[in-house]
C-alpha cells in the first residue's frame, strides 16, 4: 500500500510541476533535461554506479531502455505543453486514461481477463479523452489561440504515446527485469533521455540563442527526483501484482487524476467547461469499468 501511495502522490507531482514551471516562466525543455539528468544521478547512486559502462551491452533490454529515453523526452515535452496550455486536469485526464492501450496489450499478450464491463470502460475512456480535449468555449486571447490547432491535438498525443509508454514498461518488465536489474535499466533509460536532452539543448543554444538558465537547473532537480521515483515505485507496483496489472494500472491512473484534479482546483483555481467535467467523471467511471469490471 505504501508503494501505491507513493506512486500517486510523486506521478500526479509531475503535472502539477509543469504548471509551476509555466507560472514561473522558466524554459520548460531545459527544466526536462536537466530533470533527466538528476534521474540519472539518482538512479547510479542507488545502484551504486553509473549504468553506461562495457557490460550493458550485452543486456537484452538495452535497445527498450535506449527507445525509453527517447519516448520519455518527447512525451514529457507534451505533458508540459498539455499542462501550461490546458491545465492540470486536462493533461492528467489524457495522460492517465492512456491505460486503455496497456490494458488491450495485457489482454492480447498476457491471457489477462476481459469482461463486457471492462469492454465498456474502453470505449467509455475514449469517449472522455475527446470531452475533456474540446475547448472551455470561453474567448481565449492567450497565444494557446493562434496555436489551437496543437492544443487540442496535443492530448490526443499525449494519451497514445503515454498508453505506449506503459505497454513498454509491462512487456520490459515481464520479459527482462528483476530485482537485480531493475536499477540498472531505469538509470540507463534515464540517461538515455539525459544524453538526447542534452545533446538538443546544446543544439538549440548554439543554433537558436536559446539561454541557459540556472532557475531551470533547480527546477529541474525539483522533478527529477519525484520522476525517478515513480517510476521506481511503479514497478514495484507491478512486481507485487504480478498478473494482474489489467486492475492495478487503472486504479493508479484513476487515484493520479483525482488527485491531480482537485489540487489543480484548490491551489490553481482551474476552471473547467461542462463537457469537460463530464469527461473527467467519464474518465473516471471507465478506469472504474476496467479496474473491477
Amino acid at each position: 500500500m505504501l508503494y501505491i501511495i507513493a506512486c500517486i502522490i510523486l506521478t500526479s507531482w509531475l503535472t502539477i510541476a509543469f504548471k509551476l514551471v509555466g507560472q514561473l516562466g522558466l524554459d520548460t525543455f531545459q527544466v526536462i533535461v536537466f530533470n533527466y539528468i538528476t534521474c540519472l544521478i539518482t538512479g547510479s547512486w542507488i545502484n551504486g554506479s553509473l549504468p553506461l559502462h562495457k557490460g550493458i551491452l550485452n543486456e537484452a533490454w538495452l535497445p527498450w531502455a535506449i527507445l525509453m529515453g527517447a519516448a520519455f523526452i518527447s512525451i514529457f515535452c507534451l505533458v508540459g505543453f498539455t499542462t501550461q496550455r490546458l491545465g492540470v486536469a486536462i493533461a492528467s485526464v489524457s495522460f492517465k486514461l492512456s491505460l486503455v492501450i496497456p490494458f488491450v496489450f495485457s489482454i492480447i499478450l498476457y491471457n489477462e481477463s476481459a469482461t463486457i464491463i471492462k469492454m465498456a470502460g474502453i470505449v467509455m475512456a475514449l469517449v472522455a479523452v475527446v470531452l475533456t480535449c474540446l475547448p472551455a468555449g470561453r474567448e481565449d486571447t492567450s497565444p494557446a489561440k493562434r496555436m489551437r490547432g496543437w492544443v487540442l491535438v496535443s492530448p490526443a498525443l499525449l494519451f497514445l504515446s503515454s498508453g505506449l509508454l506503459d505497454t513498454t514498461i509491462k512487456y520490459v518488465e515481464q520479459a527482462f527485469l528483476n530485482e537485480s536489474n531493475q536499477d540498472n535499466y531505469l538509470s540507463t533509460a534515464f540517461g538515455s533521455a539525459a544524453a538526447i536532452g542534452f545533446l538538443i539543448l546544446i543544439i538549440l543554444i548554439a543554433i537558436a540563442r536559446k539561454k541557459f538558465s540556472l532557475k531551470s537547473v533547480i527546477a529541474g532537480i525539483a522533478v527529477g527526483l519525484p520522476n525517478y521515483f515513480s517510476i521506481w515505485f511503479m514497478v514495484k507496483v507491478l512486481k507485487a501484482h504480478t498478473g494482474n496489472s489489467s486492475a492495478i494500472i487503472p486504479l493508479l491512473n484513476m487515484s493520479v487524476v483525482v488527485f491531480s484534479t482537485v489540487v489543480a482546483w484548490v491551489f490553481f483555481r482551474e476552471k473547467l467547461s461542462l463537457i469537460n467535467k463530464i469527461g473527467i467523471v467519464l474518465g473516471l467511471i471507465a478506469i472504474s469499468c476496467i479496474a473491477f469490471g
